[in-house]
């Protein structure tokens, strides 16, 4: 069981090495490619040091550099993630903010087109795709996550409208001192971004999966679900079908444990029928995931 656990270790690491050098790279090619070409101004602490960038240079003639003004704005914003949500998470996305700044600074700038248009919604997918892989690990880019996730995670306070809010108070300072061209189009950047974010993110929303199975299978499926740290209601019925007694378990689950429940299900009773219904709307004590 030990070296078990140990190999499952191992994979993991690997895994998030190999993905956030992956993700960090992505954001830096992003970077000096589509975002400079477009001279757009993405959401969060990207946005917010590319501004003070361009401050510098426009009032004061100074060139700075990317990574050390990114990784200052994000210390502080990690500290705090550091002590609501765990150390594992918070050091790998702090891996990634410091591979980002170094990419930034070392990949060379090469606009790939200068259509204001194709360089907005293909940098915000691509900005998109970064963070997304981050998440199928379970770490972030940090920026404004790592205020989020800890309010959100710790005491259910949803923090997205205020983070838009802030985004709009920075797109509002660009397009009054530096022209409202490029602040548009860098919203068009942070919808697409924002899109592709909520497909490839695992915990992004929640759905309700109905079992319905025979009595006497109903404890090897519960047990399967309960693998996963979830609860399920218990109802018991009739099938209209055969006239049989059975089961109707009900459960909710992340959309990205469907497969995996799915399967695990149907290992304790191969004939279980499996609704999985959209859930607007959840209220009430649900399990989350530890991100660390």
């Amino acid at each position: 069981m030990n070296q078990i656990k140990k190999r499952d270790l191992a994979e993991s690491v690997v895994a998030r090495l190999i993905i956030s050098t992956i993700s960090a790279l992505i954001v830096a090619v992003n970077l000096n490619s589509f975002v400079q070409a477009g001279d757009l101004f993405p959401g969060g602490f990207t946005g917010l040091t590319r501004l003070i960038m361009r401050c510098a240079w426009e009032f004061a003639g100074v060139e700075l550099p990317f990574g050390p003004i990114n990784i200052a704005i994000n210390a502080l914003p990690a500290l705090f993630c550091l002590k609501y949500v765990g150390k594992r998470f918070t050091l790998w996305s702090c891996f990634v903010i410091v591979l980002t700044s170094i990419f930034t600074d070392l990949v060379p700038s090469f606009p790939i087109t200068e259509d204001p248009l194709l360089v907005a919604v293909f940098g915000g997918l691509i900005n998109g795709v970064s963070i997304g892989i981050c998440l199928y690990v379970r770490i972030t880019s940090g920026g404004t996550d790592f205020i989020a996730i800890p309010l959100m995670e710790r005491w259910n306070v949803s923090t997205w409208n205020y983070i838009l809010a802030g985004n709009v108070v920075m797109l509002l300072i660009a397009g009054a001192l530096f022209g409202w061209e490029s602040a548009l189009y860098s919203i068009i950047f942070q919808f697409a971004s924002t899109q592709v974010v909520r497909v490839m993110d695992p915990d992004s929303t929640q759905v309700t999966v109905l079992i319905v199975t025979g009595r006497e299978s109903a404890g090897g499926v519960c047990a399967q679900i309960q693998e996963l740290h979830h609860t399920a209601t218990l109802v018991e019925g009739v099938g209209l079908y055969n006239g049989e007694r059975c089961v109707l378990i009900y459960t909710v689950v992340y959309v990205g444990e469907v497969r995996k429940m799915t399967r695990m299900v149907h290992q304790a009773d191969p004939k279980a029928f499996i609704n999985v219904l959209c859930t607007e709307r959840l209220a009430g004590n649900f399990y989350r995931r530890p991100r660390d």
